[in-house]
């Protein structure tokens, strides 16, 4: 796949390739000092720039088509998956994949929202929006890994819910609505993980957790950044404003309660280590999953109430 730059990244990109350069000289030339000076000019402007981004510039890495999806890590830290499919009432939604797999000794339901790689794909999967059917199904397999008493991991990945006139009459909203109570009152632990965008509704119908972990150069907002320019001014030239506004960051989230935990990326964003980020996220799950391990329905039932009940109180 091409190497895909964000505007940002492109100092990064000039002051490597002059490294790339001078190593081809190496063998002629006595440069080994400047070589490793403008290493370490690398190494230190790609702290500068990716410790300081902004949250649209959070929203870009979130979106990198280069990134990992739910397959990508299924195939990375996951055993013996098995895809279920099918909701039992109209179809079977590929813009999200679903079933059975151990993650070493834990044996969970896995869901998680499925993008494409190429337009063929995308339109395959529906660039990751989900249909009416698509939360049934995952729905139908929350409700069956209840009844096996195994816990629930989900990933979300989603631009939003499917807002097509088909989509609506077979009850989008319902589906969504129904996801949110029936989640919120599963007796087996959830763990939610935003993995790249978490859109609206969209993201939300499988979003009702125990435990909300975000990787950190991802976004979980009501409303993405251009819609809301759009609304707010008419246009999508003020996108970059709307981010800021909006606080839809991984640390912006941490602080407002909305989210519990922060997962590293490597430098530079998920998308320039797959193996390193499946290890990151797959030892953050393992913690998770081992924190549940003699949990009691009753208690965390209520705990799952009043995190989200706390959500959105203030006092003046």
């Amino acid at each position: 796949m091409a190497k895909y730059i964000l505007d940002f990244e492109k100092p990064i990109l000039e002051l490597e390739n002059k490294v790339a350069e001078m190593k081809k000289l190496e063998d002629n030339l006595d440069i080994k000092d400047e070589i490793k000076n403008l290493e370490e000019k690398v190494a230190q402007l790609k702290k500068s720039i990716y410790e300081n981004l902004t949250r649209w510039q959070r929203v870009q890495l979130a979106r990198h088509p280069e990134r990992p999806y739910t397959l990508d890590y299924i195939l990375m830290i996951t055993d013996d998956f098995i895809e279920l499919h099918g909701d039992r009432q109209f179809g079977d939604d590929k813009a999200v994949i679903g079933g059975f797999c151990k993650i070493d000794e834990h044996k969970v339901m896995l869901i998680g929202q499925q993008k494409g790689r190429d337009t063929r794909q995308n339109v395959y999967r529906n660039f990751g929006m989900m249909n009416p059917e698509g939360y049934r199904k995952a729905l139908r397999l929350m409700k069956l890994a209840e009844k096996y008493n195994k816990p629930i991991i989900t990933f979300i990945d989603t631009p939003g819910a499917y807002p097509g006139i088909g989509a609506e009459e077979r009850g989008q909203a319902e589906a969504i609505a129904r996801n949110l109570m029936e989640m919120s009152r599963l007796r087996v632990p959830i763990i939610v993980v935003i993995i790249g965008e978490g859109a609206s509704g969209g993201a939300l119908g499988l979003g009702i957790g125990d435990r909300i972990l975000m990787l950190q150069n991802t976004w979980y907002s009501v409303i993405s950044p251009e819609s809301c320019s759009s609304i707010l001014w008419k246009t999508w030239d003020y996108k970059e404003q709307a981010a800021e506004s909006l606080k839809l960051s991984a640390r912006d989230l941490l602080e407002q309660g909305i989210i519990d935990r922060i997962v590293p990326e490597p430098v530079g964003g998920a998308h320039k280590d797959h193996k390193l980020m499946a290890a990151i996220l797959k030892a953050a799950l393992k913690e998770e999953l081992n924190a549940f391990a003699n949990y009691i329905p009753d208690e965390f039932l209520d705990k799952r109430i009043e995190k989200f009940g706390k959500m959105g109180v203030f006092i003046e």
